[in-house]
């Protein structure tokens, strides 16, 4: 009709466009990649009340399962990446993706708690490679004025994992229950791994990676830098680790204290991995244009809030809002630090300090989890979201100080 305002998608798919236009085919296969990559893991945490029944679980418990994997993922991103130098991308990459859909399998047919962590476990070895192989060849794909937004473009396709996770286990689990899910995503996942192997062998990347260097990169870190990198780290790694770990319970959330259906639930999931369709190739775009630090700063002021906000609102739209804003908040940042380490950092230190990001970011949660889960048994939902938001705003706050201090003491001594 004419004059009809557009709607809200429409004006998502509109920016994500704008963003994803002039990007090289290459940055686009990655896209689907990392698609790949995520959907087998992505479909643990709104598949989890199914789980739990099963198993009869408490907080603490489901909170361990979800550490098993993200523990062993971040654990094995350093090694991983080490593995990458050496034997090339290519065998690394394709781990990630058919690797950890093969794990996916033997999580369907897990008999027991036990085994079910173990093979989460698997997973999460199996998945340790594929960002630090990755990030490196998105970024040499492009400029250095557009890694930024590569970066969030490639996020894409892990954030349409998690976006569409939960829509599909709502349908599955209701079909084939929580074992079938698994299974029906796990097999199709494996065929992708199979056929991306083939691709990379096609474009040459059969043994080792040969980046790219942009002209007039940074080679090392002047003065003050370190503290800086090492700001931008804490701030990165807290912020993911602490919103990640909230989202895990959400869903468990919205069936204890609202009591909607579980399959309900699992699909409200997906309002908080939206923002990864936008807001992280947003974050990037903008980290090119106006700087990093202002955007991870605004990932944190948002970020803990909303968390906080979860235990006022009422179940409904305003709930609904409140989980983009989580969801905005945790995807804003991750394509701006791994910009600021690429662009900041000498290629030699580079797949380490990558490493050291990805182990806090991926890994963290496997520590942070369980314990956020310990403290919702302990005293429940509404002081554990407030823990954690106030823990979100002061890293932040200090974080940010730390990086301002830094600059006029370096603009100081110039």
């Amino acid at each position: 009709m004419p004059g009809k305002e557009p709607s809200i998608f429409t004006l998502i798919v509109r920016l994500v466009l704008f963003l994803v236009r002039k990007m090289p085919w290459f940055v686009l296969l990655f896209v689907l990649a990392h698609t790949g990559h995520h959907i087998v893991s992505a479909m643990l945490t709104p598949l989890m009340p199914y789980i739990r029944d099963e198993f009869t679980l408490d907080y603490t418990q489901v909170g361990v399962l979800t550490a098993a994997y993200n523990l062993a993922y971040g654990l094995s991103q350093l090694p991983a990446g080490w593995l990458a130098d050496r034997l090339g991308p290519r065998i690394v990459l394709t781990i990630g993706v058919a690797g950890v859909a093969l794990a996916g399998l033997l999580v369907g047919v897990s008999p027991n708690y036990i085994l079910l962590a173990v093979f989460l476990v698997l997973m999460g070895i199996a998945g340790g490679g594929y960002h630090p192989a990755a990030s490196p060849l998105v970024s040499a794909a492009v400029e250095t004025k557009d890694r930024g937004k590569a970066l969030g473009i490639h996020q894409i396709g892990g954030s349409i994992s998690f976006f569409v996770a939960p829509l599909i286990a709502a349908g599955l689990a209701a079909a084939l229950g929580w074992r079938g899910s698994f299974l029906a995503i796990s097999i199709p996942t494996i065929v992708f791994g199979i056929i991306f192997f083939m691709l990379l062998g096609r474009l040459g990347y059969a043994r080792r990676a040969k980046p790219k260097t942009s002209a007039g990169e940074t080679k090392t870190l002047q003065s003050g830098q370190m503290c800086r990198l090492v700001a931008v780290l804490t701030l990165g790694i807290s912020s993911m680790v602490l919103l990640y770990s909230s989202m895990s319970f959400i869903p468990l959330y919205l069936v204890d204290h609202f009591s909607i259906s579980k399959q309900a639930a699992a699909a409200m999931l997906a309002l908080c991995v939206s923002g990864g369709l936008w807001a992280g190739p947003l974050g990037g775009y903008l980290s090119d244009r106006i700087g990093k630090l202002p955007v991870l700063v605004a990932a944190g002021i948002i970020g803990g809030p909303a968390i906080y906000l979860m235990n006022v609102v009422p179940f409904g739209w305003t709930f609904s809002a409140v989980l983009i804003l989580i969801g905005m908040a945790q995807y804003l940042s991750m394509p701006v630090v791994e910009a600021y380490i690429l662009s900041h950092v000498s290629e030699s230190k580079r797949s380490t300090v990558l490493g050291i990001y990805y182990l806090g970011s991926r890994g963290g949660p496997g520590v942070i989890t369980p314990a956020i889960g310990f403290l919702i048994d302990r005293f429940g939902f509404y002081d554990t979201f407030t823990i954690v938001a106030t823990a979100i705003v002061a890293i932040t706050v200090v974080a940010a100080s730390v990086c301002l201090w830094k600059r006029e003491l370096n603009l100081t001594n110039r």
